[in-house]
């Protein structure tokens, strides 16, 4: 901590004094936002660039499986590189990637071009500003309140479909697929300067404690070596540690259930029912409105209930939605439900599973073990959307691929009750 004096004239610079983290907080949420947005927007550009290009759809879902997954697997990369350069030069630089990628979409003509453009670059981009962002900055920024804050972050996410999916739509409706990714590029660029300006790399930088915090923080030197390996050798540790595995395969199938099918496939889906892009998208929207408030209570109830309970009763009311939803009559009313219940539960499960891995390895180690257990949230998304993309090629409708998620999302509420109680102390050491 610096000295008093400085103190004082370091925080009169910064609104809202000690409460400074909650600006950092917005923030982050809007970066989050637009990293989401960008990752949903594959599943608005699927029918326009298959009339564009005369692509197939499993070449379309082939790309965004790849920038899902990538999506998952940046993570625990860059929340290595967070502890060896910072967080605000990981992020800057990926908003930066994300920007100029889709923006180099404009010009592509061959499948190749899309698979980079929107598959590798995007995918690496988003990876950096996703989950383990956010739980970086709750473990950095906060002492109390860590759930109910790390669900605001998430639903973020969520936020990201509301915003950008009905508006990009109608986009598509009014000048086809350019104008959405030059739209897409822009929002990313214009956080850029935001980033710069209001996210200090930690609380003790402009001489504050974390946000409910009774003593100075002492922030620990810049972790040394290669960012890379740090992360091979944290997944190494994890791997040893059964609560690991739980966490990883639960969270497979929550991106298996999620944005991997219903967020990359819906829209092709309700256009099978004759249910037009924009109405479509809208229901996206609705799930994202919904889940600001499901993934926002989720966290308070994170601070206050067991959260393997939490995951129990997430996962098998997603499984039966999923289940049921086939064999609705896809009528307004039908669908509006569908939208509402499955919002609320789009991705409560994340501040749950926060809290289990913050227990389990320690406030230092958690981003990064997250980052693992992202990885395979992401991992469970792609396969989700190459699979429902080749289910609907093959066999001409989605009806098998939305049973099969169904019954994935049973499995994980078998398995949430499955992890153990946590040590008092984290399983692996202070790396």
């Amino acid at each position: 901590m610096p000295p008093a004096s400085v103190q004082s004239t370091s925080v009169s610079k910064r609104p809202f004094g000690p409460n400074y983290a909650f600006v950092v907080v917005a923030v982050i949420f809007l970066a989050l936002l637009a990293s989401a947005g960008l990752r949903a927007t594959p599943g608005v550009l699927m029918l326009p660039l298959q009339k564009a290009f005369g692509w197939d759809v499993s070449v379309i879902s082939s790309s965004a499986a790849v920038g899902i997954f990538l999506y998952g697997l940046a993570g625990p990369f860059a929340a290595a590189v967070m502890q060896r350069f910072g967080i605000r030069r990981t992020v800057l630089g990926a908003l930066a990637l994300m920007s100029v990628s889709t923006a180099l979409s404009y010009f592509m003509t061959a499948p190749w071009q899309l698979f980079m453009s929107w598959g590798l670059l995007s995918g690496i981009g988003s990876g950096a500003v996703a989950n383990v962002l956010g739980a970086t900055i709750v473990n950095r920024w906060f002492t109390t309140n860590r759930g109910l804050v790390m669900g605001l972050l998430t639903a973020s996410t969520a936020t990201g479909t509301l915003i950008f999916m009905p508006g990009l739509a109608s986009l598509v409706e009014w000048g086809g697929w350019k104008p959405v990714v030059l739209t897409v590029a822009a929002c990313c660029a214009a956080l850029i300067p935001l980033v710069y300006f209001l996210v200090p790399e930690r609380p003790a930088a402009i001489g504050l404690r974390s946000y409910g915090g009774t003593h100075d923080d002492q922030p620990a030197a810049p972790a040394q070596g290669n960012p890379f390996v740090a992360a091979i050798s944290n997944l190494v540790r994890a791997a040893k540690v059964p609560t690991f595995w739980f966490l990883f395969a639960t969270f497979f199938i929550c991106g298996f259930t999620t944005n991997g099918l219903v967020g990359t496939h819906l829209i092709a889906f309700c256009g099978d029912h004759g249910i037009f892009e924009v109405q479509a998208a809208s229901l996206l929207a609705l799930m994202g409105f919904f889940d600001l408030f499901g993934t926002t209570l989720s966290g308070w109830l994170t601070d206050r209930f067991d959260p393997r309970k939490l995951l129990f009763f997430y996962y098998g009311l997603r499984g039966l939605s999923l289940i049921h939803l086939p064999y609705s009559d896809f009528s307004f009313v039908s669908l509006s439900v569908f939208a509402v219940f499955y919002g609320l539960d789009w991705i409560a499960t994340v501040p749950p599973t926060v809290r289990i891995a913050n227990e389990a390895f320690g406030d230092k180690n958690a981003p990064l073990i997250f980052g693992w257990v992202v990885a395979g949230h992401q991992l469970g998304a792609a396969c989700a959307a190459f699979f429902a993309g080749f289910m609907r090629s093959s066999q001409g409708d989605y009806l098998q691929a939305f049973m099969i998620a169904g019954a994935t999302g049973l499995v994980a509420a078998v398995l949430s009750l499955m992890i153990g109680r946590q040590p008092k102390q984290p399983v692996l050491a202070a790396a």
